[in-house]
This record gives C-alpha cells, structure tokens and sequence, in this order.
C-alpha cells in the first residue's frame, strides 16, 4: 500500500478552502489519503461533531442583520450567532453574515430550516456554518429568524449588528417605518396596542396589580377600578402605539402616525437583540 506525502503546500491549500486550522488540515489530508474533497468532508464532519459538543455553549454574541426585499414588502430579520464578541466583529464574520441574509431574501425563505437547505456557492448554509464551527471552534449557528409580510416593510439595524427590527406598514412611509423601527428599538413594547397583547398577560398584570392594591390597604371596593388604572397604564408604557414618542413625548406613537397620515397602520413588528 502507498504512502501518500502530504506537503505543506497541500495543506496551505486545503487552509484557503476551508479556513480550517493546519494541523486540522494535515489530519484531514491524511485520513482522506490526499483526497481533498474527502479531506473538506472529514473536516465538515469535525464540524459537526464541535457543534454538538459545544450545544450546550451560551451563544450570546454574533451579527445581527435586518434587510427587506427590493419592494419592501417583504423583511428578514437573522441573528447568526457565536459565543463571542472578538468573533462578531469580525469583518469576516460580519461578511459571513450578510452573504446569508443575501441568500434568505435571493431565494424568499420562510423558515430557518429552508434558509439551511440554501446553497451559496454549491453549498449548503448547514454546511458554510459547519465549516464556520470547524474554522473558528465556537458554537455558531442561525439562532433566530423572523419574517414580516406587509405593503411596506421598514428594517433597521442598531448597534453595530446588535439589534433588528421589521416594521409592516399598511402603506409606504419611510421615515415614519425608520421612526417608528427605532421607538421599538428603544423601548421594546409587547404589542401594537392594547387589543393584541396576549389574554394570559393581562391576567397576569392584573393579578399583580390587585396584589398591589391589597398591599397597598385599599378598600376592597375600590380594589378592581385601581387595578384597571394599573392595566390601563402598562398599556400605554408596554404597547407600541400607546408609547410617548421618542422623538416627542408629548404625542404618543398612535399620535405621530395619524400626524402623517391619518390611514397609516402598523400590521405587524419583529424585534431580535443579542443576549
């Protein structure tokens, strides 16, 4: 049986490919007798076996990218993430990112398991983040995907790749999708309003509230109407309409909306941060 030499000429070759460390490579070439598709293979399957040892890894850190389709209606939001900032901001990685986010809206994916099945460059996504595993040895994967459908969609980025947001818009407004993006960046609400948040929250901040005003030695009779008043404020500071606008807290964001025009609605936001 021959031997086959392995020469760092092979190896440095099969680094450029794959990025992978050189003894990696030298392991990989050698296993594979010289192969170097068998030898990108070995190294995928490395990859994967550091994925699932890392699984358990908090991955806090990575990119997060926000980008609407040419018409605007349709917006990705992606967070791609890794265990670390000094990886994050990483150019490269950075790059990695955004060729992902660029493949999400080429082919109109609408699931985090069809952006896997993606090919760039002839591969797969589930593979560039594997050989991304085996090239950098953290945990790193595309931990969040949201999409929004609307006549208008308005995305924006904030933070360096910290944060994304989606605003679906009844009707094109693109400094008010740009404004109104950046109320929900600053101040997170729950819902578009009152109507939409969820049935078991309310049950639960009225519960709360009612704790509060026994706590408090309020008369049992007035006890619901105080409550109410409670309810009626975590509305306006938790909802996305009922919110005094950043850019004026004198109007609420409902306000600003009727102020530039009078039929303009929110259908729908996604808000994803790191952490």
């Amino acid at each position: 049986m021959s031997t086959i030499t392995i020469t760092a000429a092979d190896i440095n070759k099969l680094r450029q490919q794959t990025g992978a460390g050189m003894m990696d490579c030298r392991k990989a070439l050698t296993e594979s007798n010289g192969d170097f598709e068998e030898a990108i293979d070995y190294l995928r399957k490395k990859g994967q076996k550091v994925a699932a040892l890392r699984g358990d890894r908090e991955a806090k850190e990575g990119v997060v990218i926000a980008q609407t389709t040419a018409d605007h209606q349709t917006g990705f939001i992606i967070n791609v993430s890794c265990e670390t900032d000094f990886v994050s901001k990483n150019a490269d990685y950075i790059a990695f990112a955004q060729s992902i986010m660029e493949a999400a809206v080429a082919h109109n994916v609408k699931t985090v398991e069809e952006l896997s099945a993606v090919k760039i460059d002839n591969e797969t996504i589930a593979d560039k983040l594997n050989e991304q595993v085996a090239k950098i040895g953290e945990k790193i994967s595309v931990s969040r995907f949201e999409r929004v459908d609307a006549p208008y969609v308005a995305a924006y980025i904030h933070g360096s790749y910290r944060m994304g947001v989606l605003v679906g818009m009844t009707q094109e407004a693109e400094d008010a999708g740009k404004d109104v993006a950046m109320q929900i960046a600053a101040m997170n609400p729950i819902a578009i309003d009152a109507e939409s948040v969820p049935a078991e929250t309310i049950a639960r901040e009225k519960s709360i509230a009612l704790e509060q005003v026994k706590a408090e030695g309020k008369p049992a009779e007035m006890a619901e109407k105080i409550a109410q008043g409670k309810i009626n404020k975590f509305f306006k500071e938790s909802t996305l309409l009922g919110q005094a606008f950043v850019k004026d807290a004198n109007k609420s964001v409902a306000d600003y909306l009727k102020s530039v025009d009078p039929a303009l609605k929110i259908t729908e936001f996604k808000r994803v941060a790191l952490g």
